[in-house]
């Protein structure tokens, strides 16, 4: 699945500029690090927009499309800002079978919003995630560490009002 590419508008502060810089300050003098400094972004962001990406190009020596290349290619990093509430559908076998798909569907038309993306309020954010290991509560979400399990598409409202103060 290919990643998305946020388009929210960056937000990132000056206090954020500043610890990246110091990050990137520690390590440019070795390209190999690029990786470390990208997830030490990711832990500074929360995700990594194409304007942090290019700061890293830019402090570490590096073309935009490395940076660009290793955030595309591990999973481990976003290109698009998490919600306050993450929503997480299990699209595993058990879950699938029973449904997931449809929740997926009934959340994404309700939030307005695909797959990792994120409301333009902040709120709540969109991802398809692969099994749980909550199987005997087929179909599963989970919002944050809430796990709501044996669901039709009928209780998202209700969820989802748990999460609107």
């Amino acid at each position: 699945m290919q990643k998305k590419i946020s388009t929210l508008p960056f937000k990132g502060t000056p206090e954020q500029a500043q610890r990246l810089q110091q990050v990137i300050d520690a390590n440019k003098s070795d390209p190999s690090k690029l990786m470390g400094v990208m997830q030490e972004a990711q832990g500074i962001y929360g995700y990594l927009p194409m304007e942090v990406q290019q700061m890293i190009a830019d402090g570490m020596g590096v073309p935009l499309e490395k940076v660009y290349g290793v955030a595309t290619f591990y999973a481990q990093f976003a290109l698009s800002p998490k919600g306050v509430y993450n929503v997480s559908v299990c699209l595993g076998t058990a879950c699938y079978v029973k449904g997931s798909g449809d929740l997926f569907n009934k959340l994404s038309e309700t939030l307005g919003i695909g797959a990792d993306e994120c409301t333009e309020d902040g709120k709540f954010s969109l991802t398809a995630c692969r099994c749980i290991g909550a199987c005997g509560l087929a179909p599963v979400l989970t919002v944050n560490d809430d796990v709501y399990g044996r669901l039709t598409v009928d209780d998202i409202p209700g969820i989802l009002a748990k999460y609107n103060d």
